[in-house]
């Protein structure tokens, strides 16, 4: 606002003096740090996005022949539901659960804006439907966006679980179920469903199994974050094995659903929040819930990414051709790990390698330090995380 001084000339007064700077976000800021790079020889390895050979973003073949058909057919621009496309909040839900989603009617599927929303819309709501200060367990280390969007949402009671054995480039399964244990009860359970973010390591399948029975028993509410179904090795089913057995299990959970990488609509912002409830009725309940949190923060979802969505799932041919493609991609991904193992190989660079080989999904946990990654970008220009998360797609052959 403006006020005039004793002279009557005008002065400005700062509402917002009290207002501090933030940090960067550890990911884009970083790569604002590459875009700045003079240097010409300059490689980033640091965001998630799927490129080809030629260092190109890629843009699904299947998502184009939908896009031509859509222009064609004269689709309007009307504001979806609340709930988001029914074709995308239907064929999503089957995607996820496949042959056991035999009750659809428990299942709560709304459309949200890609990933990170699914996470937002599913932590509002267990702010509220939980009791206060009920504890949330992430896994150390995670996306470092996690608990940002937890804080903002209202769950601040965050705990964390091993989950990287750094001496073995491992999975240190004891850790996270010696502490997942220890939990109280009721307590909130972060996993990813697979591909790892950031350390590429997922559970065997008798590890889900026990991560499942100790849910159970400890009456724990997990809230799987899967952001790469197909992306990680290729086959949907084999990517969406955790989310299937923990219905098996008869557990109350959540998933949180992302289409920005398995279909390359990174900018469109497509996503779904699935919440596993007892019956129909508890679900038209928490339905009813969900749908006021999204009036209160954007009121409907976009229709374009959706309707791609909706489509490709939907019509037998265009799915077909988008698991090829899907597979195309994964296939590439374990070729580009290949590669670079190689190349280390080769060098003779010093340490153990092969665990950039046994990881999949599109990052991988080099086990650089963070002095080692620093020195890697002051005197090499080569961009990526301090932990030593590399996205695997972002150099060439």
């Amino acid at each position: 606002m403006c006020i005039r001084d004793s002279y009557g000339s005008l002065m400005k007064r700062c509402m917002w003096s009290s207002v501090q700077r933030c940090p960067p976000d550890p990911i884009f800021g970083l790569n604002q740090q590459f875009l700045k790079d003079k240097d010409r020889n300059k490689v980033s390895l640091v965001i998630g996005a799927y490129r080809d050979d030629n260092g190109k973003p890629y843009i699904f073949n299947v998502v184009r022949k939908v896009e031509q058909e859509m222009m064609q057919s004269g689709l309007n621009k009307e504001y979806l539901q609340m709930e988001g496309d029914p074709d995308l909040r239907k064929y999503s839900k089957m995607l996820v659960f496949g042959d056991y989603c035999k009750k659809l009617d428990s299942i709560v599927t709304v459309q949200s804006l890609s990933g990170t929303g699914a996470l937002k819309l599913g932590s509002t709501f267990l702010s509220y439907a939980r009791p206060k200060g009920t504890k949330i367990y992430i896994s150390n280390p995670t996306w470092p966006n996690h608990m940002h969007v937890f804080k903002t949402s209202g769950l601040t009671n965050q705990a964390f679980y091993p989950y990287y054995d750094s001496a073995h480039n491992s999975f240190d399964f004891k850790g996270m179920t010696d502490t997942i244990w220890k939990a109280e009860q009721g307590s909130i359970i972060l996993l990813h469903g697979c591909a790892h973010n950031p350390t590429g390591i997922d559970p065997t399948k008798d590890q889900w199994n026990e991560i499942a029975d100790i849910c159970e028993k400890k009456s724990l509410i997990p809230f799987i974050d899967l952001a790469y179904q197909g992306f990680a090795t290729g086959n949907l089913n084999n990517d969406a094995f955790a989310p299937r057995m923990f219905l098996q299990h008869g557990l109350n959970f959540l998933v949180a659903e992302s289409f920005a990488k398995n279909v390359g609509l990174y900018a469109e912002r497509i996503g779904a929040l699935h919440v596993v409830c007892p019956d129909p009725e508890i679900a038209g309940k928490v339905l009813s819930n969900i749908q006021m949190d999204i009036r209160g923060i954007y009121s409907n979802p976009p229709c374009q990414g959706a309707r791609i969505v909706g489509r490709i799932l939907k019509n037998p041919t265009y799915f077909e051709e988008w698991k090829k493609e899907l597979s195309m991609v994964s296939t590439r991904i374990k070729k580009m790990r290949k590669l670079l193992l190689n190349a280390l190989i080769a060098r003779r660079t010093p340490g153990a390698w092969i665990h950039i080989l046994h990881q999949i999904g599109m990052f991988s946990y080099t086990g650089l330090s963070e002095k080692q990654c620093m020195y890697l970008m002051e005197k090499h220009h080569v961009y990526l995380m301090k932990s030593g998360r590399i996205s695997c797609l972002l150099y060439t052959s």
